[in-house]
């Protein structure tokens, strides 16, 4: 395809970036932008795996404590998120169930998104959920003078995930110095290796799981060297 028809079609101003990150190149600049839709694919597959594995550890963690509806219960007068203190946690829990035709606790689960998840381990939903939910980070390092592997640093890099996901579902662009038009795999590749980290963490191997899915390495290696 021409430039001047891929440019008509996915907009000037989105073009604009890949062309001054290619020095004008116009046919480097549609390469990037394909490289730029593998990777958030590749970055997607990783992200959206390491989502529903965070969710069944938490799910297993307060089935256990709690009961196998522990998430219903938990936003329901007297549960464990019912009180001020946890903001929206128990609404969404809450307007999740009103919406399912038929309650199950799977269909509930699945209502749940990765910024809920999340947030099960900010201060206040961290403390009335008991405060043991580290427990699904098995392998997860012991806290240093320099850094404390508390729930707060847990919040906080989940964050840096969520934040991804948000710009992969926005179909915003990875390939880019955040902030700037020249091109970098520097934030994809952070990433990629947080989101590995935390499946170790979790004490699954990451290697076997995604065998055959997992080519980021690779697709940033192929942007770095256009």
């Amino acid at each position: 395809m021409r430039f001047v028809d891929f440019e008509q079609i996915m907009s000037v101003p989105r073009m604009s970036r890949y062309v001054t990150a290619c020095n004008g190149d116009t046919r480097k600049a549609m390469t990037l932008y394909r490289l730029n839709l593998r990777l958030s694919q590749e970055l997607f597959t990783v992200v959206g795996c390491f989502e529903v594995a965070l969710r069944n550890a938490i799910d297993r963690h307060y089935s256990s404590l709690c009961g196998a509806d522990w998430l219903r219960d938990s936003a329901r007068p007297g549960g464990m998120f019912s009180n001020r203190a946890c903001g929206k946690t128990p609404y969404i829990i809450s307007e999740g169930e009103r919406k399912l035709s038929s309650y199950t606790h799977p269909k509930l689960l699945a209502e749940m998104d990765f910024g809920f998840w999340r947030y099960l381990f900010a201060r206040h939903q961290f403390h009335h959920g008991g405060q043991s939910l580290l427990a699904i980070f098995p392998s997860k390092p012991r806290s240093t003078p320099s850094i404390n592997y508390n729930n707060s640093f847990i919040f906080m890099e989940l964050e840096n995930i969520n934040a991804l996901r948000n710009r992969l579902a926005h179909h915003e662009p990875v390939c880019f110095q955040l902030g700037a038009h020249s091109k970098s795999t520097r934030y994809a590749r952070q990433n990629h290796q947080l989101t590995l980290q935390f499946f170790q963490w979790m004490n699954i191997n990451e290697s076997v799981l995604l065998y055959g899915l997992d080519h980021i390495t690779e697709v940033c290696d192929r942007i770095d060297a256009l």
